[in-house]
């Protein structure tokens, strides 16, 4: 599963796994982003990579085993002395979607998801 971050700031192909997909929470992230700027260009820009991505990646949702799944990841979180507040909590539901269904989580930012080593397989993506 690939996060925002991935999608964001997209890496050479070799960087991401053969079968690629997103949380719908991602998907959500997303569609926000679109809404979040009053650029009219980077409005299209957000607009055109969220077809993309909405068109070419499979969106997992959140449903009843993400949501227990939620709840390992929170313990790790605050376990590790960490809040799962803010922007971190739509971090750890993407962390959560990744974990209910077994797959590790591609992001360019592993630090938001430190306290998770443990729970879920992050593999960092660079350029």
């Amino acid at each position: 599963m690939v996060d925002t971050s991935v999608l964001i700031d997209p890496p050479p192909e070799s960087a991401l796994p053969e079968e690629a997909s997103v949380s719908a929470i991602t998907f959500a992230e997303l569609v926000a982003g679109v809404h979040a700027t009053h650029d009219p260009n980077e409005r299209a820009a957000r607009q055109d990579r969220l077809q993309r991505v909405q068109a070419t990646l499979e969106a997992i949702p959140f449903d009843a085993e993400a949501a227990r799944a939620y709840g390992r990841v929170f313990a790790a979180i605050t376990g590790a002395g960490r809040k799962a507040r803010g922007k971190r909590a739509i971090d750890l539901l993407i962390a959560a979607t990744a974990l209910s269904v077994g797959l590790p989580l591609y992001t360019r930012n592993v630090d938001d998801f430190s306290g998770l080593e443990r729970v879920i397989d992050l593999v960092e993506v660079r350029a």
